[in-house]
């Protein structure tokens, strides 16, 4: 990897900031002065100082976000707020992106990243990775909804979803539930419960696949995943 990409991508600037500090001589690998912005460096193996402190090069980030509601899952947008704009710049310098869409009024677990391929595995339908959503519905969630919803439902393009389980917390005027799909059609969940004559006034997700929203993070707060909850991740899903 080239010196200014490494220092580039931890954070040390634009390329044009690098070379400018690469040119002044702080930065050494291996104890050699290193002013080539095209210099080679291995990050496992070699160290690399910037004014005699050593860099820790990661390629990869990995964040937990309780997404607030009005903010877009979208890395830019011209007129409104996105979840990129919520990171600090030491976070955003990473170019992480939001793995699947929590639509601009739903709350809760959102991961970002940079790893590509997870992001991959994440999303893609022959995974069936689960994503668990508590909601609360506007009229009486019933044995029936399960039934329905068990089986799949029709969605107002015609399209049959995928069985999905849904656990009825409180039945009511306003029922609490949780449901757990392996798709994510374009909001499905709303779509669903509108298939059955029902209306959702508050989505949140708070799982997807192993990773479980951290209750501690309030809106628009977010934390890096720990090394088990990566881990998890990576482990895999063969929709069994």
């Amino acid at each position: 990897m080239r010196i200014d990409k490494l220092l580039a991508n931890i954070g040390y600037g634009s390329r044009k900031d690098v070379k400018k500090l690469l040119k002044s001589g702080a930065v050494k690998v291996n104890e050699t002065v290193v002013k080539d912005a095209k210099e080679h460096v291995n990050p496992d193996s070699d160290i690399v100082t910037v004014h005699g402190e050593t860099v820790e090069y990661r390629e990869f980030i990995y964040l937990m976000m309780n997404k607030p509601p009005g903010v877009l899952s979208a890395t830019e947008d011209n007129h409104q707020e996105t979840v990129i704009d919520i990171l600090e710049p030491e976070d955003a310098v990473f170019e992480p992106f939001p793995v699947g869409r929590l639509d601009k009024d739903t709350e809760g677990l959102l991961l970002l990243t940079n790893d590509g391929q997870l992001a991959h595995q994440l999303l893609s339908p022959k995974k069936h990775v689960p994503k668990t959503y508590f909601a609360v519905i506007d009229g009486e969630v019933t044995d029936d909804d399960i039934r329905a919803f068990r089986n799949g439902v029709t969605l107002d393009d015609g399209y049959e979803t995928k069985p999905g389980e849904l656990k009825i917390l409180k039945s009511g005027i306003r029922s609490d539930i949780e449901l757990t799909i392996t798709e994510g059609k374009f909001h499905q969940v709303k779509r669903m419960f509108e298939a059955v004559g029902k209306r959702v006034v508050y989505l949140q997700r708070i799982r997807m696949g192993s990773l479980v929203l951290d209750e501690e993070l309030v809106l628009g707060q977010y934390r890096e995943l720990t090394d088990e909850e990566i881990s998890q991740l990576k482990s895999g899903y063969n929709g069994e």
